[in-house]
């Protein structure tokens, strides 16, 4: 079992549930963290964001950034390809929002990110990766700058824990490792050995992310790697009540699991959210994937997924949501 009492300390940033929602893009928008908030996520982060986005003042990039107060503490996560616009845009982001921390995506696999140098490619130069990070430290002095990154760009290339030497120098003050390379995407397993090698170089935090779906999962990945804290992907995706399982854990008090009726509540609030700050018909269709996240894993859950994937419309989904109680 895991130490409830342990903390974590980012800079100037003190933790006392060292917890995280990973930065999903098409996920942690403004609904999806207020949720996972709720129940209890330690730090939240925005969606990945351009930086070239953020300092040509696109509308549609800058409102990705936009948080509530009941967020914090909370990350935004820019990615970009080069140490000036990198610096420019953490600049805007930090006078502009006023975040409690800025993460550097060095993480991304997806090949219209690395192809532009940007995302996980980073890993291929050490170098214009340490320049870039350099400068958005120099940037925003007042508030902590963390790396979320890869194990490398291919088995063959293994740089996570000379990349994270790299970082901690140039003022990095944690490091979220997902050690998978990037020719893997999400395939196969995550290295695990890789994290605890990390931790074992470094003195910042090092946070651990990768095939964590369960309380044994966390308890097996800390053991294993000595982390100092657990960053939560694909294992909250439908259920952000993960986080107050693990609270209850970690307090050794029982977690009752949630009743089709409280998930029902929870995917009305969600789906509300969503209208709320995308308009009826793109929340309408960015809840879908949620739906079928809420609804997978247990008796009759297929019926349910169907009828919301089929849904027209938001009120299409508010009827349903009203009449499955029935």
């Amino acid at each position: 079992m895991f130490d409830i009492n342990k903390k974590i300390q980012i800079g100037n940033l003190k933790l006392d549930f060292p917890f995280f929602l990973a930065p999903m893009a098409g996920v942690t928008d403004y609904a999806f963290r207020v949720i996972a908030k709720e129940f209890g996520a330690g730090v939240v982060y925005s969606e990945f964001v351009s930086a070239h986005g953020i300092i040509r003042k696109n509308e549609k990039t800058l409102n990705m950034i936009k948080f509530s107060e009941f967020e914090r503490p909370i990350g935004i996560q820019i990615f970009g390809d080069t140490p000036e616009v990198m610096e420019n845009a953490a600049k805007l982001v930090y006078e502009k929002f006023k975040p409690d921390l800025i993460d550097i995506n060095y993480g991304c696999p997806v090949p219209k990110v690395t192809k532009k140098g940007a995302g996980s490619a980073a890993l291929k130069d050490l170098c214009l990766m340490e320049d870039i990070t350099e400068a958005v430290v120099k940037a925003v002095d007042k508030i902590p700058v963390t790396v979320k990154m890869r194990a490398g760009w291919n088995s063959e290339n293994i740089v996570s824990t000379q990349a994270g030497i790299n970082l901690e120098k140039v003022g990095v003050k944690a490091i979220t490792l997902h050690p998978r390379t990037t020719v893997q995407m999400y395939k196969g397993n995550a290295n695990w050995d890789l994290i605890k090698e990390l931790k074992e170089n470094v003195s910042i935090p090092v946070i651990g992310n990768g095939d964590v779906k369960n309380i044994d999962d966390i308890n097996e990945m800390f053991s294993h790697t000595n982390c100092d804290g657990i960053m939560i992907g694909r294992a909250a995706l439908g259920n952000p009540w993960f986080f107050a399982e693990v609270r209850k854990y970690m307090l050794n008090e029982d977690f009752e699991d949630i009743s089709i009726e409280e998930r029902l509540e929870i995917c009305k609030k969600h789906l509300e959210l969503l209208v709320q700050i995308h308009g009826e018909i793109v929340g309408a269709n960015n809840m879908k994937k949620h739906f079928a996240w809420y609804f997978k894993g247990f008796k009759g859950a297929s019926s349910f997924r169907k009828k919301f994937v089929l849904a027209k419309n938001y009120s299409e989904m508010k009827d349903i949501l009203s009449n499955i109680r029935h």
